[in-house]
């Protein structure tokens, strides 16, 4: 199977079945971004403080795995310039839409997180990363190409699922239950039966990958990143959220 043209259209499919992650900002939230009233978040809950952002009119902003007309069109609103890249065509539109009804200029381009050769050296000032790399095969080139793409001394800001979350049995976690089952790196190719992963298909969800701590966190530094701050969150909706943080958002500069 091929994990990034399946996960493309389990993504378009959430578009249709309206899926938060997929709901664009509506009018009122562009206009008060105008006025410098706005915020983004990058995993579940918690704004990404302002402190991490620079000034942002003409920012070059590159919304990494970021459709869904949530964040790119925010970042418009504020005078960025903003470039979108997604690997759902549907997801784009979300942006497209928002960004005709605002009169915003947003760039869409649909391609793979992995693979930014559409992009010049040191093109952006800012990439912004929501959780997404759990829908990625491996992490470690993303953060290549982040690193190819950022100006000297640009910024990544990432958010990323702790990878307790993958030790799990993912059907039982979604009913509260949990039963450790699986060790690290996880892959839903490999690591579950057919029978499961024949259900997931059939529910029209996209496959997930589990990434360690090593690849996250190491792999930003040996891609030429130096950490500057990260925070933890919560999803209320996952039972392991009861005993611990189960998103990372981080802030490193490229070096």
């Amino acid at each position: 199977m091929d994990a990034r043209q399946y996960n493309q259209q389990a993504w378009d499919q959430l578009v249709e079945r309206q899926n938060e992650w997929t709901q664009p900002v509506d009018a009122d939230t562009v206009a008060r971004a105008r006025t410098g009233d706005w915020e983004v978040v990058l995993t579940p809950t918690i704004p990404v403080p302002r402190s991490w952002f620079p000034e942002m009119k003409a920012c070059r902003i590159l919304g990494l795995a970021c459709g869904g007309g949530q964040q790119g069109p925010i970042f418009a609103a504020t005078g960025a310039e903003v470039t979108i890249l997604d690997n759902s065509p549907k997801q784009l539109e979300q942006d497209r839409q928002v960004a005709e009804r605002n009169g915003l200029e947003i760039r869409t381009v649909e391609g793979d997180m992995a693979d930014l050769r559409a992009f010049a050296e040191g093109s952006f000032d800012i990439v912004f990363n929501p959780c997404s790399n759990c829908f990625a095969e491996t992490v470690l080139p993303i953060w290549r190409e982040c690193a190819r793409v950022l100006r000297g001394g640009g910024i990544l800001m990432t958010g990323f699922s702790n990878p307790a979350m993958f030790i799990f049995d993912a059907i039982k976690l979604e009913r509260g239950q949990l039963e450790v089952r699986h060790v690290l790196p996880y892959s839903e190719l490999t690591d579950i039966t057919d029978e499961e992963r024949q259900s997931f298909i059939e529910r029209g969800e996209p496959l997930m990958f589990g990434h360690t701590l090593q690849d996250q966190i190491g792999g930003q530094l040996a891609a030429g990143f130096q950490l500057t701050d990260m925070f933890e969150d919560r999803d209320p909706k996952n039972a392991l959220s009861r005993y611990m943080a189960t998103y990372t958002a981080t802030r490193a500069v490229k070096m």
